[in-house]
């Protein structure tokens, strides 16, 4: 276990000496201010006067309330913070294998009393823990900053942030599996964005798979749809999640196990891939 808690500091310190965590807290503070600087409320006697989004007057009307603004604001917010969160992740840890990997680096953790896929785990589990202290840092302070600016407060926009973790955590295993293969921290990085963006392509397989004029072409993108991850329909849970009742039924349809279900066996596939592969190759 020592051994284990051991390989966690290391990718710490390795994203610290790197400047990882320093590039990673400077671009999340600057969307902090950003965003903090964005929203300015005229609020006058507890109730909403008027608002300005970047600048902008936003148009008001007298059955709006403060606590219709603030959960709209944080439901646009939260599909930003999606993005933005599981693609600074994957930049910030996709190089976790490839770097492990290097000659010296690998020589020295395979001399210690760990297996293989104990270290291989141990870097995932690393990984997933830098991606969930930013999550929380972004997520948590914008909160914080609507609750000091409205003194609205809407849990679900926090725990929003589980569901960005849980994509994070099934494109990380992706990119481990990548990151054993090819060795190589561009292609882990690529092939992670590419995958991300083919699958919320596949949002419309049905009309795709109508418009193709052979049967195994329409077999194979169905196929392909419930295989790889659904970052489409799960973006539109962070959504649907934080806006709660007055989410559209069309996006509140998302809510739904099948496309958790499947993402996570997607992932799971992969990290067991990665490990067994890990374990059988040769340095």
């Amino acid at each position: 276990m020592k051994v284990l808690v051991s390989s966690i500091e290391d990718v710490f310190r390795e994203a610290a000496a790197r400047w990882t965590l320093i590039a990673y807290f400077f671009l999340s503070s600057l969307f902090l201010i950003i965003f903090a600087s964005a929203i300015n409320l005229d609020i006058v006697d507890g109730a909403l006067a008027g608002a300005k989004l970047f600048g902008k007057e936003v148009q008001m009307n007298d059955s709006m309330s403060i606590e219709k603004l603030v959960l709209g604001f944080e439901t646009g917010f939260s599909a930003i913070l999606y993005f933005l969160c599981t693609f600074m992740a994957i930049f910030a840890t996709a190089h976790l294998v490839p770097r492990l990997q290097e000659k010296g680096t690998i020589d020295l953790y395979l001399s210690r009393p760990v297996s293989r896929t104990g270290l291989l785990l141990s870097r995932y589990v690393a990984g997933l823990i830098l991606a969930a202290t930013n999550i929380v840092y972004l997520i948590g302070s914008i909160w914080a900053i609507v609750v000091w600016k409205t003194g609205v407060a809407n849990p679900r926009f926090l725990l929003a942030g589980a569901i960005i973790l849980f994509v994070i955590a099934t494109l990380l295993a992706f990119a481990f599996l990548v990151g054993v293969v090819t060795s190589s921290t561009a292609v882990s990085i690529m092939t992670t964005y590419g995958l991300f963006f083919f699958a919320l392509m596949l949002v419309a397989h049905e009309r795709i798979e109508a418009a193709v004029s052979k049967e195994w072409q329409a077999t194979l993108i169905k196929t392909l749809y419930w295989v790889i991850p659904k970052t489409a329909e799960l973006g539109q849970a962070v959504v649907a999640f934080v806006a709660g009742e007055n989410v559209p039924a069309r996006v509140a349809a998302v809510l739904t196990p099948a496309p958790f279900v499947t993402t996570a066996a997607f992932g799971v596939a992969c990290l067991v891939l990665a490990s067994w592969m890990f374990q059988r190759k040769e340095f």
